[in-house]
C-alpha cells in the first residue's frame, strides 16, 4: 500500500448501532455464563420455577402481540403453545440434573458437567414467543447464558418476551445479562454475531438458508431442517378418529408449526371413506376445480405465496376463488395419482392438507418416501392397528419420529406424546443436522470425564467436589456489576470507542 492511499485510509470506521449493541449484548451474555456455570442445582430450578411463572403470567398477553405483529396463526392456540413452554417444559426436565458432578464408583470414572457459555438463538415468526421461552428455559437449566436473534417481522413480541423473563431470572438471582434479545436483528447482523468467538453453540431454528448459515459460522451449530410431513391411514384405522386428528393438527395455530401433516395418503379401497371422515371432522374436500384453484394461488407465482401461511382456511378459500362454509377448519384438495410430483405435495404452512391414494401399501410407502425427502429427517405420521405395517413404515421412512394415531403437529413436538417436548426439531444425518432429536437442556451441556486405570485403585470417597458447583444458591449481592451496555438505543459508550480505537490502531499497524 503506497503512502498516500495509507493517509487515505479511514481511521476509524464508525460501527453500526444495531451490531455494536448486539455485539455488547453478546459480551454481557459472556460474563453472565461465567458466574451462572457455578450456581447450584437449588438455585438453577429456583431460577427455572420464576421464569416459568413469569412467561405463564403473560403467555396470553404474548400470544395476542404475536399474532398481531405478525399476522400469523390463531390467538388461542399460540396462547397454548406459550403456556407449554412453561411449566410444563420445565416438569419435563426437573428431574434432569445437569448441575451435579456423577460419580461412578464401579467403572471409576467421575463426571463434571460442563456449559456451553454462550447460546445465539434464532426465533422465528411463526412461533416467536414459544420458541424465546422455550430456547430460554433451556439454556437456564444448562446454565447458560442466551442472546435470542428473532425473527424481523417478530421483534417487538419477541424482544417483550426475552426482558420479561430476563427481569424474572435477575429477580431471582439470575446474573444480569442472562437471558437477552436483539432489538434491531438482520441478515449481516446475524452473520456477524454467528461467527463471534464469543458464541459457544447456536440453535438454529427457522429457514433453510439461516440453517446452512450457521453450521458454517465456524461455531458449534444445533440446525433443524424444513418439515413436509406425510400422514398414511391404514385401512386397519379408525377413520373418524384419523380424520379428526388430521384436521385438530393441520387447523392448529392455522397450521404453522414445521410438524404439521402436509399429505395424507391412504389407499385406494379406502379413499372415498377418508373423504367422507374429513368432511366430517369440518375439511373441506375440493374438487378437482377447486383443487386447480388452490394450486393455482399457492404456487402460481415463484414458490409459495407467502402471504397464505398462518392464515385460516376461510380466509385462504376467499383469495382462491373457492366456496366454503364458514365452519371449515381445512381445505383438502385431492390429487389422484400419488407418484406425479405435483407442488401440492410440498410443505405448506396453512391449513391445506393434500389428499391422495395409492393402489397398495407398498406404492403408498414409495410415495411417503420420496414426498418426505422435501422434510428430510424431520417427522411423519401412522393412523392404523397394523403394528406390522407401523414398523414397515417407520422403517423405510427417511424420518426421526413417527407419531401414531394422534395429530402430528402436537405429537411430534412433544406436546401429544411422550415425546421431549421442543420447538426445535433434530433432523440428523437425513436433514443434513448434527442432532436428530427433539432439542433439550442436555444437548448444551459436556461432560469431562476422570477416568482411572481399570487395575489400579482409585479412593473415588474421597475425591472433593466442592468446587464443581456450591451448596448454596448464588444471590443477587454475590454478583459484581456486569460490564457497561448500550441498552436498546445501540448507542456506542465511551469504552466502547475507545476500544474500537485502539482495534483501529493496531490493524492499521498491521497487529491484528
Amino acid at each position: 500500500m503506497s503512502e498516500h492511499m495509507t493517509f487515505d485510509a479511514p481511521r476509524l470506521a464508525v460501527p453500526d448501532r444495531a451490531l455494536s449493541s448486539a455485539r455488547m449484548k453478546v459480551g454481557r451474555a459472556a460474563w453472565a455464563a461465567r458466574y451462572y456455570k457455578s450456581f447450584s442445582r437449588e438455585a438453577v430450578l429456583a431460577i427455572a420455577e420464576a421464569v416459568a411463572k413469569a412467561g405463564y403470567d403473560r403467555a396470553g398477553e404474548f400470544a395476542d402481540l404475536a399474532v398481531s405483529e405478525t399476522g400469523y396463526g390463531v390467538v388461542e392456540h399460540k396462547a397454548l403453545k406459550n403456556r407449554l413452554c412453561t411449566h410444563e417444559l420445565l416438569d419435563y426436565y426437573r428431574d434432569m440434573d445437569l448441575v451435579t458432578p456423577r460419580i461412578d464408583a464401579a467403572r471409576k470414572i467421575i463426571e463434571l458437567p460442563k456449559p456451553a457459555g454462550v447460546v445465539f438463538a434464532l426465533a422465528p415468526a411463526t412461533n416467536p414467543v414459544a420458541t424465546v421461552y422455550y430456547k430460554a428455559m433451556l439454556a437456564v437449566l444448562s446454565r447458560n447464558a442466551i442472546v435470542i436473534s428473532p425473527h424481523p417481522a417478530a421483534k417487538k413480541v419477541s424482544a417483550q418476551a426475552a426482558q420479561h423473563l430476563a427481569a424474572a431470572a435477575e429477580a431471582a438471582g439470575a446474573p444480569s445479562g442472562l437471558i437477552q434479545c436483539v432489538e434491531e436483528p438482520s441478515i449481516p447482523l446475524v452473520q456477524d454475531i454467528m461467527s463471534s468467538d464469543r458464541i459457544n453453540v447456536i440453535i438454529a431454528t427457522g429457514g433453510t438458508a439461516m440453517v446452512r448459515a450457521a453450521y458454517s459460522s465456524g461455531n458449534p451449530a444445533l440446525g433443524v431442517g424444513p418439515g413436509n410431513a406425510v400422514a398414511y391411514v391404514d385401512p386397519s384405522a379408525r377413520v373418524d378418529a384419523a380424520a379428526k386428528c388430521l384436521v385438530e393438527s393441520k387447523s392448529f395455530d392455522n397450521s404453522v408449526l414445521c410438524t404439521n401433516e402436509s399429505v395424507v395418503v391412504t389407499l385406494e379401497s379406502n379413499r372415498g371413506n377418508m373423504e367422507r371422515a374429513l368432511r366430517s371432522a369440518g375439511a373441506h374436500v375440493c374438487n378437482e376445480a377447486d383443487t386447480d384453484r388452490l394450486r393455482e394461488y399457492l404456487f402460481g407465482g415463484d414458490g409459495f405465496t407467502l402471504e397464505a401461511i398462518g392464515k385460516s382456511a376461510q380466509w385462504i378459500a376467499e383469495r382462491a376463488g373457492i366456496r366454503v362454509s364458514p365452519s371449515t377448519k381445512v381445505l383438502v384438495p385431492v390429487v389422484a395419482t400419488p407418484g406425479q410430483d405435483d407442488l401440492l405435495f410440498r410443505e405448506k404452512l396453512c391449513p391445506v392438507l393434500t389428499l391422495t391414494a395409492a393402489v397398495d401399501f407398498e406404492q403408498a410407502v414409495t410415495f411417503a418416501k420420496h414426498t418426505t425427502r422435501r422434510g428430510a429427517g424431520h417427522s411423519a405420521a401412522f393412523h392404523g392397528e397394523d403394528s406390522t405395517r407401523l414398523v414397515e413404515f417407520s422403517q423405510d421412512m427417511p424420518v426421526y419420529r413417527v407419531v401414531v394415531n394422534a395429530p402430528c403437529s402436537q405429537g411430534a413436538a412433544g406436546f401429544e406424546t411422550h415425546l421431549p417436548p421442543t420447538f426445535t426439531i433434530g433432523t440428523g444425518f437425513a436433514g443434513r443436522s448434527s442432532i436428530g432429536e427433539n432439542v433439550g437442556p442436555q444437548h448444551l451441556v459436556h461432560w469431562t470425564r476422570i477416568a482411572y486405570a481399570k487395575e489400579a485403585p482409585a479412593d473415588l470417597a474421597g475425591v472433593d467436589l466442592s468446587r464443581v458447583s456450591s451448596d448454596r444458591p448464588s444471590t443477587p449481592t454475590q454478583v459484581q456489576a456486569p460490564p457497561p451496555q448500550t441498552g436498546g438505543t445501540g448507542d456506542v459508550t465511551r469504552d466502547e470507542l475507545r476500544r474500537l480505537i485502539l482495534e483501529e490502531l493496531r490493524s492499521l499497524k498491521g497487529e491484528v
